[in-house]
């Protein structure tokens, strides 16, 4: 215990805000306007869920409300507190009064624990406040959102909140590097800013690690470079969690870059992705791509990702990154239909809500024995024994005889199609 004494807190904990007034971004959710600002000042403080991206002050904010209302504080996480945790923060509540009880991954917080705290939670004894990287109204359990009276997103910050958080670091006193002479360019800080991707505890380590790297014992002036900075920001700022929101989010945002045919933006969206290593997602989404948002318009495409799919799995990575770069530029610059799938789509509807009718009588199998008696097959006319392989007959029950799902629209390729389907319409209707 004594050698832990000893040891430094690193920097990004020791600059933690003390108050909501400390609070570095966020002013969404703790700015001098909002709600839970003027609750918390004038000491309520309801139980909340805080959700967003890991660094970006959800266990700061829980910190800084409890030192603004000075009630006691206790963090857990889910993961590794079992019930006894649970019971000495109850046990903490009753003996100095109402407790602010701070649940890390609140998304992973069984039953048991569950059962066990709510009851305190709703008798006022113990105030939650739960964070989560995950979206909390697909992943957390509906009895812990329920007792949450705000749901709050935290948000990457901002270039500049970052930049802001660098500068009270750097001439803190008490509890940053103030103490010491440190000279950062502002090209050094930005520097930093930009290369953290909004995470606070990435930025503030990093800081600390070039200043360390950069202290000489013949100079008294810490002097920062840039080259230094560099070193140190290496893939600070990816972050990439295959089982997280994210990750999903990053999968939904190529295929709407595609979509929208932006190339910048999908190839941003890819490149982050093949970072992630997960290179099955990420054939599965374009090969899906190819189907639901080009399809018709441009069928060739589609045979195009299939080869991509087929080269990527047997190059592997760095090289797979060439054919999915093809694939993808490819894709957005491609003419777009969904009109086939969506189609499809109609008709399933239609089938699950019971529409469906009798199947005509002469499209019914014939290739049985009895089938004459019962007049299946009878009056069927053979396309190919007419011109152009085609003569008007129904093909739908009657129930959905006029019914429309596919309407081809005039996009690339797709225009051949709309001609034929119209024709054809016409024919129909002769």
């Amino acid at each position: 215990m004594l050698f832990d004494s000893l040891i430094p807190s690193p920097l990004s904990y020791r600059m933690r805000p003390r108050t909501i007034d400390e609070v570095v971004g966020q002013k969404h959710v703790v700015g001098k306007n909002t709600a839970l600002y003027k609750m918390i000042l004038n000491g309520h403080v309801p139980s909340i869920l805080l959700y967003g991206p890991p660094g970006t002050g959800k266990t700061s904010i829980a910190n800084a409300i409890a030192g603004t209302v000075q009630k006691p504080f206790k963090t857990i996480n889910a993961t590794t507190a079992g019930k006894k945790y649970i019971e000495e923060a109850v046990e903490q509540a009753r003996e100095e009064g109402n407790l602010i009880l701070f649940i890390d991954e609140v998304h992973r917080f069984n039953k048991a624990q569950q059962d066990y705290l709510l009851p305190h939670v709703e008798r006022g004894l113990i105030t939650l406040i739960g964070a989560t990287t995950e979206n909390p109204f697909h992943d957390v359990n509906p009895a812990i959102r329920s007792r949450c009276g705000q749901i709050k997103e935290i948000k990457t910050l901002t270039y500049d909140d970052i930049e802001e958080l660098i500068q009270l670091a750097l001439h803190d006193k008490e509890r940053g590097l103030g103490r010491e002479e440190v000279k950062m360019s502002a090209e050094a800080v930005q520097l930093i800013a930009r290369s953290t991707n909004g995470d606070a505890r990435s930025a503030l380590n990093v800081l600390e690690e070039a200043v360390a790297a950069s202290r000489n014992r013949d100079e008294k002036v810490i002097k920062v470079s840039e080259e230094v900075v560099m070193e140190c920001v290496e893939n600070k700022g990816f972050s990439h969690d295959k089982d997280g929101d994210i990750y999903y989010s990053l999968l939904s945002c190529l295929q709407k870059s595609i979509r929208g045919s932006d190339v910048q933006a999908a190839l941003h969206y890819v490149a982050r992705l093949i970072e992630g290593g997960d290179l099955t997602s990420i054939c599965r989404r374009l090969l899906v791509i190819a189907y639901e948002d080009i399809s018709l318009a441009a069928p060739e495409v589609a045979t195009h990702t299939v080869a991509a799919v087929e080269a990527v799995e047997r190059l592997g990575l760095p090289e797979a990154r060439i054919p999915l770069a093809n694939v993808v530029v490819q894709q957005c610059l491609s003419p777009k239909s969904n009109s086939a799938y969506k189609a499809l789509d109609y008709a399933i509807e239609d089938v699950r809500k019971g529409q469906i009718g009798d199947i005509p009588p002469h499209l019914k199998d014939a290739h049985y024995a009895g089938a004459k008696t019962l007049g299946h097959g009878e009056g069927y006319k053979y396309p190919h024994s007419y011109p152009n392989s085609w003569v008007k007959q129904q093909y739908l029950p009657d129930l959905l005889k006029d019914k429309q799902y596919y309407i081809p629209n005039q996009n690339g390729y797709e225009k051949q199609y709309y001609k034929v389907f119209h024709r054809l319409e016409e024919l129909k209707r002769q």
